[in-house]
């Protein structure tokens, strides 16, 4: 193998440095946007308020105050339940494990507020709509059981409210109805 000085060495090294550099150059070059001013390039793009749409959230505040009316109703009958309070997009607000609820409480409650929350009705109605469409338990992310209400604001949904742990759906929706009741 033959050796090469140390003069080849360095030159050799230039030009690949060379190389990069003007490559890199022509990739920064050829990704620049040069068809409009810099100053409407930086401008954030606007439109027009009719092709926007505004909606209602529930706060966190409120969520959380919903959320402890619930364990208060259930303590008051004796009941360890879990509650959940999910936003109109169904992303959980608020979730709560009361003191000795069960693990499967929590995942249920946040599941029937989904559900409740999606169909802008209780999940003990919708229980009902099983029988004649009964796919409707195969969507991700539903519990089409008794438990849950929805909190609307202008005849639109803004929230769901579930609770799971109560010996019976019909006790864990009565207390989601104290929970939603509380924000009124």
């Amino acid at each position: 193998m033959k050796k090469f000085s140390r003069r080849v060495r360095v030159a050799t090294g230039g030009v690949v440095l060379a190389a990069v550099a003007a490559g890199t150059f022509g990739t920064v070059s050829a990704n620049a946007d040069t068809s409009a001013p810099a100053a409407d390039r930086a401008r954030p793009a606007t439109v027009q308020s009719a092709d926007t749409v505004t909606s209602t959230h529930l706060s966190v505040a409120a969520a959380t105050e919903a959320a402890e009316a619930v364990l208060d109703a259930a303590k008051k009958e004796n009941q360890r339940v879990s509650v959940a309070v999910v936003d109109r997009n169904g992303t959980t607000l608020v979730t709560l494990r009361g003191d000795g609820a069960g693990p499967q409480s929590y995942d249920s409650a946040v599941r029937k507020a989904f559900t409740a929350v999606s169909w802008n009705a209780p999940t003990s109605e919708l229980a009902k709509r099983l029988e004649t469409a009964p796919n409707l338990k195969d969507i991700p992310g539903t519990l089409f059981l008794a438990g849950a209400v929805p909190v609307t604001a202008n005849n639109a949904p803004i929230a769901g409210i579930g609770v799971a742990g109560a010996p019976s759906g019909d006790l864990d929706e009565k207390f989601a109805r104290a929970g939603a009741a509380a924000l009124r």
